[in-house]
């Protein structure tokens, strides 16, 4: 659910966040994590239906990826954007670059006038582009934020990729248990009430749900797609996907991968950022939102460690924010002073690892899903031909 947070920055202005948060106590701890003194948490505006996605997102990174090749061709900030609104036809679009040329011709730098969108720009994307401003090198941090959202994008959509054909089997199968017990069961039922005999329990069980089903075909139906809807429902609330993300994470296998996946997102944004030429302890601070809550707060632990002169390495190892393969990376990272490039390797290499892993399980578990399937599926079939085969052993 999105929070609409009032908040107080360092310097004393008063600014509103937009945050993504399972309710206001969580979305008062990201204010705090990202360092603003929380004023007031309200909830955003609007109702949102359960089939519907919200509106259309900011392309954030089409309009990098096309800013980046402008700049690079010589052309100004103000003229480039000027450019990208020439050629905008999607409304929402066209007020956000609005803005900002308004702001960058009124003399605000071009990090203040991202921050006046926070829908459209998250909290990364400006510490990157501010930390450029210090150094000069905009075109640089526009390429390493584009390299680094489409690294991400790609680990996401490989999940995806090898996440759908599993679904579609379980879908499948799903909808065939639920043809032959709600349609297939209940004509058979009522040939083998006048059969009698030694039936099996399982068969006598499948009969009564037959006749059942008879007996309430308009609320069947209706209790189905009713349950249909309020799954969809509790799926799209925040609070429903924490809980089934906290399910999986006690799954011991699959635990500890959510674990380093989270972890990879972790290093790669503080990759990125340390790269830009953003303070540790602010990196640190900015980045608690890729993490769950328990996670959230051993960083939170950790970043106090550091802030009081203790190395990043030891700090987040205390707190069981590393693995082996990035506690060696970060060690190195210490001693050469290459510590954004470190949390980049450390990231790139769980990602492949993770990779691998996906395709290790999704091999695995497929064939485990179609025979788990075929057994539910043919069980039923042969409970509901038992009664013909009695009736041909009586005959005989």
């Amino acid at each position: 659910m999105r929070y609409q947070v009032k908040a107080l920055k360092a310097g004393g202005s008063v600014v509103s966040l937009s945050l993504e948060a399972r309710d206001d106590e969580d979305a008062n701890e990201q204010a705090q994590a990202q360092g603003y003194i929380v004023l007031g948490v309200r909830k955003a505006g609007g109702v949102a239906l359960p089939w519907s996605f919200g509106g259309v997102r900011f392309p954030l990174v089409l309009f990098t990826q096309e800013l980046l090749a402008l700049l690079r061709s010589g052309i100004s900030l103000v003229e480039a954007i000027e450019t990208l609104a020439e050629k905008e036809s999607r409304s929402n679009t066209l007020r956000v670059l609005a803005g900002l040329l308004e702001r960058l011709r009124s003399g605000q730098s071009y990090s203040n006038a991202l921050q006046a969108f926070p829908d459209a720009f998250p909290d990364l994307y400006v510490a990157t582009v501010r930390a450029s401003e210090r150094s000069g090198s905009l075109q640089e941090a526009l390429a390493r934020y584009v390299a680094y959202q489409t690294q991400l994008d790609s680990v996401k959509k490989h999940l995806v990729s090898a996440s759908i054909y599993p679904v579609i089997l379980m879908v499948v199968g799903g909808l065939v248990a639920l043809f032959l017990l709600g349609y297939v069961v209940p004509r058979f039922s009522h040939i083998y009430q006048d059969i009698g005999g030694d039936l099996p329990a399982l068969t006598r069980a499948l009969i009564a749900w037959g006749a059942f089903v008879e007996r309430h075909t308009t609320l069947l139906p209706t209790s189905v797609v009713l349950l249909v809807v309020a799954l969809v429902v509790w799926l799209r609330r925040p609070a429903g996907r924490y809980w089934i993300g906290r399910q999986l994470v006690r799954i011991p296998a699959i635990g500890e991968r959510v674990r380093v996946y989270q972890l990879t997102r972790f290093y790669r944004t503080m990759g990125m950022l340390l790269m830009s030429g953003t303070p540790i302890a602010q990196a640190l601070s900015m980045v608690s939102g890729l993490l769950d809550q328990q996670l959230r707060h051993r960083l939170s632990i950790a970043l106090q460690r550091v802030r009081e002169g203790q190395s990043i390495s030891v700090s987040l190892d205390t707190c069981g924010l590393t693995t082996p393969v990035a506690l060696r990376m970060l060690r190195v990272g210490e001693r050469t002073g290459m510590m954004g490039d470190m949390m980049e390797r450390t990231a790139a290499f769980h990602e492949e690892e993770l990779a691998r892993w996906v395709e290790r399980f999704t091999r695995t578990f497929e064939p485990i899903l179609m025979a788990i399937i075929g057994i539910v599926i043919g069980g039923i079939v042969l409970l509901m031909y038992f009664p013909i085969f009695e009736l041909a052993g009586s005959i005989n």
